[in-house]
């Protein structure tokens, strides 16, 4: 993997790429994570197909621009970094914030997407009630507080029958919460709490899509993933039997299988 800086656009954004493969996987991961959280998943892949990963700006080392970061930017960005690195189209497999991003990217660039993935992730908007939470960690975080969210927001994401097993994951995600700016969580949050629903946007898209949902995700419920289901019959759906939010980490050799899967048959 080749780890360098490019200009997407007029940000500087922090990547790594393999460079090799018929086929392109760009990797976007999600909320308090950063592009370290695929290390050991992408040996997985790129034997098989080209990957790229990215620090999604206001996580990693990547710019922060501004006090939101709106999806609509971000998929713009992403779009400028693809074309930037010479890729005509890519499979984009968005995890969790990363999947909003992927959304907003089949409705603003869908001539770079080859096809999508939400891991872990929907195309829903927040609701009231969660975007009053989104409002309430960004006064957390700017009251600096940060370390609250460090405690609790990496265990959450593993279903609780992996966490003790997990337990070097966890502690290495809650050490990007650490060294993540603190401008760059509000930036992201505001973005997220933000966001528009793309229901609509992918079912009218013709782009193949994937959800892979968790059976113990304690974010997206079993009953919100099969109601996505029944609402996207465009859309493949895969649901991992031991995973929370974390499938790459909690069942990566059946993450990686299902992945590559769905490239090769696209």
């Amino acid at each position: 993997m080749t780890e360098k800086f490019i200009m997407a656009g007029d940000t500087a954004l922090h990547v790594c790429d393999s460079e090799k493969g018929d086929k392109t996987v760009v990797l976007l991961h999600g909320y308090l994570e950063n592009m370290l959280v695929w290390e050991e998943f992408i040996p997985l892949l790129y034997k098989s197909v080209r990957v790229v990963t990215l620090d999604v700006p206001g996580h990693g080392i990547s710019e922060v621009k501004g006090e939101v970061h709106t999806m609509e930017w971000l998929a713009d960005t992403v779009a400028a970094a693809i074309r930037g690195l010479g890729i005509e189209r890519a499979f984009v497999v968005g995890h969790s914030m990363g999947g909003y991003i992927a959304s907003a990217l089949c409705e603003r660039h869908p001539e770079v997407v080859e096809g999508v993935v939400l891991l872990h992730s929907t195309p829903n908007a927040d609701s009231d009630e969660k975007r009053k939470n989104r409002d309430r960690e960004i006064a957390l975080v700017r009251s600096g507080k940060k370390e609250l969210l460090a405690r609790t927001a990496p265990e959450a994401g593993f279903a609780e029958c992996n966490r003790k097993r997990l337990q070097p994951a966890i502690d290495d995600l809650a050490e990007m919460v650490h060294l993540t700016e603190d401008e760059g969580i509000v930036a992201l949050l505001a973005g997220m709490r933000d966001r528009a629903d793309r229901n609509e946007v992918l079912r009218s898209s013709s782009i193949p899509q994937l959800f892979v949902f968790g059976r113990k995700d304690g974010y997206i419920s079993v009953e919100v993933g099969e109601r996505l289901a029944a609402e996207h019959p465009q859309a493949e759906v895969v649901w991992m039997a031991e995973s929370g939010h974390m499938s790459f980490i909690e069942e990566p050799q059946r993450c990686a299988e299902v992945l590559l899967d769905f490239v090769a048959r696209h």
